[in-house]
C-alpha cells in the first residue's frame, strides 16, 4: 500500500435509509409509511421538512478523519421526498447514485453501495477511513471486509433504527442526532429552496470565514486534546478540508492566529509557538 501524507475519506449514504430513519425518528415508528412520505405531498411535506437531515453535518464530520477524496449517496433520485436534496447535495460534492425503486420497496442501495465501496478499496490504496452513513445490519459482512483490508470504518445511524451489530462491526459509530445536537449549531440548511429572480445579497467574506472556524472546531478530531482545545494547525487544516478556499491572507490579515483573534466566539491560547483554540464555554 502506498505511503500516505494524510488520512483520505471514502463517503458513502445510503440515502434512503437515512431518510426514512430520520423520518420515523421524529415522528414515529413507521410513519414514512403511513404517510406515504415519498410522495411528498399534502401534510407529509411539512413533516419531511420537520425532519430533514443535515447532510452538511455529516459531511463535516466525515471530513474530520481526514481529506474526503469519495463521496456517494444512493437513491431514487426521481422520488420527491430525495429529489428536494438534490442541489445541497450537489453544492457539497456529492455523487449521486441513482436507483431504481422497481419493488416499491427497498431499493438495493446495500448491494450497489457495497460493490462500490469493495471496488474503490482494491482500486484506490490511499483510502484510509470508509464512513458508511447508514444502520442495516446488512452492511456487517462490508464492514468486516473493508477492516481485513486495513481500513478504518465508520459509521453513521439514526437513533431506533441502527442495528446492535452494526454498531459493534465497525471501527467507530455516532449517532446522527449527536452530530447536530449542540444549541450553537446553525439550522440545517433549507432543501428545495424556492427559485426567485432576486438576486441574492453579496456574503461577507469574513463572516463566512469565522462561521467556517465555528464549524471546523465543532468536528476537529480532539484525541489528544484536553478540555476542547485544538491546536491551531489542527483547525486551519479541518477549515481547509471543509472549503479548500480559504486563506487568512486574502481576508488582510498576516497570519492565521491574527485571523482567529478576530472571531467572537473563539479563544486562543498560546505558550511560545504553540498556539492552541477552542470554542468559548467548551471548558
Amino acid at each position: 500500500m502506498a505511503e500516505r501524507s494524510e488520512p483520505r475519506v471514502g463517503v458513502y449514504i445510503d440515502f434512503d435509509n437515512i431518510v426514512i430513519s430520520q423520518y420515523d425518528a421524529v415522528h414515529g415508528r413507521g410513519a414514512w409509511t403511513k404517510d406515504k412520505a415519498r410522495n411528498a405531498t399534502g401534510k407529509a411535506l411539512e413533516k419531511l421538512q420537520a425532519a430533514t437531515v443535515d447532510i452538511g453535518a455529516v459531511l463535516d464530520f466525515a471530513s474530520s478523519f481526514g481529506a474526503v477524496a469519495i463521496s456517494r449517496a444512493y437513491a431514487d433520485w426521481a422520488a420527491p421526498a430525495h429529489s428536494r436534496y438534490q442541489k445541497q447535495l450537489i453544492d457539497r460534492a456529492v455523487d449521486l447514485v441513482q436507483l431504481f425503486n422497481t419493488a416499491g420497496t427497498k431499493n438495493g442501495a446495500d448491494i450497489r453501495l457495497a460493490i462500490d465501496v469493495v471496488e474503490d478499496l482494491f482500486r484506490l490504496d490511499d483510502i484510509t477511513h470508509i464512513v458508511i452513513v447508514a444502520g442495516d445490519s446488512d452492511y456487517i459482512p462490508l464492514a468486516q471486509r473493508a477492516r481485513r483490508l486495513g481500513r478504518v470504518v465508520v459509521g453513521i445511524g439514526v437513533t431506533g433504527s441502527t442495528s446492535a451489530a452494526f454498531t459493534s462491526a465497525v471501527d467507530e459509530f455516532s449517532y446522527y442526532a449527536d452530530l447536530i445536537d449542540d444549541e450553537d449549531a446553525p439550522a440545517p440548511a433549507p432543501v428545495a429552496a424556492p427559485v426567485t429572480a432576486t438576486e441574492p445579497p453579496t456574503a461577507d467574506p469574513q463572516r463566512a470565514a469565522a462561521e467556517l472556524a465555528v464549524r471546523a472546531l465543532r468536528v476537529a478530531r480532539r484525541d489528544d486534546n484536553v478540555d476542547g482545545w485544538v491546536a491551531a494547525s489542527a483547525v486551519k487544516q479541518q477549515m481547509k478540508r471543509l472549503d479548500p478556499s480559504f486563506e487568512e491572507k486574502k481576508l488582510g490579515f498576516k497570519s492565521f492566529t491574527d485571523f482567529v483573534k478576530s472571531v467572537k466566539g473563539v479563544e486562543l491560547q498560546e505558550d511560545g509557538q504553540a498556539r492552541r483554540v477552542r470554542l468559548k464555554g467548551r471548558g
